[in-house]
């Protein structure tokens, strides 16, 4: 389970303090696939990169499974993000002269796993990512932009983590591509029972989630969704 509680970030800009992050407060079963849309510059990025430990909020907490990340240790927060987050960028953030299989490996091979049992984990993540394994040991950089994105969930999922935090995941991607992309994280928070949280600007990507949330100026609100149970239900 995931608990923010109170989180604020400030930044001073000259003579303004600004709050991207302001008094946020939210909390996700285990499992839940969740999305927070907002406009451009609202605060969305500031607010996954707190959850993920690349930036430390001005007052607040984040739990996972009931262990707070306040006042923990750098070294023990670099723990967390390589035991407990996986990350998913609109960039892709791949390796391009490394194969797709290599790319997958790599955090596995930061958390110490043996070269031949990373190397079977990477292939089946490879495979339930649903990469052509023709394409496995392809260049990222002679990978379509959706293949890459397929890379990059399976390198998310390497070390088994028990939150995906995927920022506009689907930016880069054609509407058909960035459809199959966000079935492919529905069944994979199913089957790996990970909680996945995905900053996006598309609401009908955000209207395929579990619960859908609203950052504005440093607010966040719930929304009314439909949740992918009634679309598989209507489809």
């Amino acid at each position: 389970m995931i608990e923010v509680k109170n989180l604020i970030r400030t930044f001073n800009s000259g003579d303004r303090t600004i709050k991207p992050v302001n008094d946020v407060s939210f909390a996700l079963e285990q499992g839940t696939l969740a999305s927070i849309v907002g406009k451009s510059g609202s605060g969305k990025s500031t607010l996954l990169s707190l959850l993920g430990a690349l930036d430390k909020p001005t007052s607040g907490d984040v739990l996972v499974n009931g262990v707070s990340l306040a006042g923990m240790p750098d070294a023990k927060l670099t723990e967390y993000r390589r035991r407990d987050i996986g990350f998913v960028f609109q960039q892709f953030n791949l390796i391009p002269n490394l194969s797709a299989v290599d790319n997958v490996m790599l955090p596995m091979e930061f958390a110490g796993m043996r070269k031949a049992a990373r190397l079977q984990r990477a292939k089946e993540l490879l495979e339930q990512v649903q990469l052509d394994p023709s394409k496995h040991e392809r260049r990222i950089n002679r990978l379509s932009g959706g293949e890459q994105q397929r890379v990059a969930i399976a390198r998310a999922l390497a070390n088994e983590p028990k939150l995906i935090l995927a920022d506009e995941p689907t930016g880069n991607l054609d509407e058909q591509t960035g459809d199959h992309i966000i079935e492919l994280l529905s069944s994979l928070s199913r089957d790996h029972n990970t909680t996945i949280l995905v900053v996006t600007h598309d609401r009908a990507l955000a209207n395929k989630t579990d619960r859908r949330f609203r950052l504005q100026q440093g607010k966040l609100t719930e929304e009314p969704v439909r949740g992918r149970a009634a679309v598989a239900a209507s489809a």
